[in-house]
């Protein structure tokens, strides 16, 4: 069966521990037929060159710090694929690795989609030396994946600006608004060629995006996007201003 391409717009590991956004992801699992297996392109695993977490028990990366004992203390035990991780390895080139785990963009998300974390993951990394045309064509790679039972999702956030972060909440920017419409509309349309150069894509879009890693995930989702796909979307506010929750399926 073939399965969605999801991204997930993950905000705070504090949404590890619950709330709206929670409620958000847990309804996208319950909508979902359980899939063979997932593969997660999350904006906290950099590298040079590309990786592919090839173990059976990855472990769970608390990559933070100054949060509560509660979520330094939260597992998410879902288990590895070296299967599909040498699958991706095939069609991407990817090196199998076991020095890296399930980083919190992905366990904090995944934790409320597939509570029993009974669903096989493998995060495949960041690779720092391409463009975004590479990220892009490198994920075009990865669709057949889809027709075999195995979800591709992205996480990170559209508009990810943490210094201009209200901590208190409030309203959105503008212009953080006007980007996250942006990129919504260009799924709307299948305007890829848009979304992989994002600078173009609203007024003060590198206000959005003043670093590209919580923004480069959603061109593995975009890059899975088929004619006559359905594309929809979840969770989408804009938190403290200048992060967005947005998520996108596409079915």
């Amino acid at each position: 069966m073939t399965q969605p391409a999801i991204f997930f717009g993950h905000g705070s590991p504090m949404n590890a521990l619950g709330g709206p956004f929670a409620d958000g992801w847990r309804r996208v699992g319950q909508a979902m037929d359980k899939p063979r297996g997932m593969v997660m392109v999350s904006a906290h695993w950099e590298t040079q060159g590309l990786g592919v977490t090839a173990m059976e028990r990855p472990e769970t990366i608390h990559d933070f710090g100054g949060f509560p004992a509660e979520l330094h203390a939260m597992q998410y035990p879902a288990p590895g694929s070296p299967e599909l991780a040498a699958r991706v390895s095939d069609l991407t080139g990817a090196t199998p690795t076991d020095q890296w785990g399930l980083d919190h963009g992905t366990w904090s998300v995944l934790a409320h989609v597939w509570p029993q974390a009974d669903v096989p993951v493998v995060q495949l990394s960041l690779d720092r030396r391409l463009d975004t045309r590479g990220h892009y064509d490198l994920a075009r790679r990865l669709s057949a994946l889809r027709d075999e039972g195995v979800v591709i999702a992205g996480s990170g956030d559209f508009v990810h600006n943490l210094r201009t972060w209200k901590r208190a909440g409030g309203d959105p920017y503008p212009w953080a608004t006007s980007f996250n419409e942006a990129v919504k509309a260009a799924f709307a349309r299948g305007d890829h060629e848009a979304l992989i150069d994002w600078v173009g894509l609203a007024e003060d879009a590198q206000l959005s995006v003043p670093t590209d890693e919580h923004y480069l995930p959603l061109l593995y989702v975009a890059a899975q996007q088929r004619p006559g796909d359905d594309v929809s979307f979840f969770n989408d506010v804009i938190e403290g201003g200048s992060i967005s929750m947005t998520g996108v399926r596409i079915d």
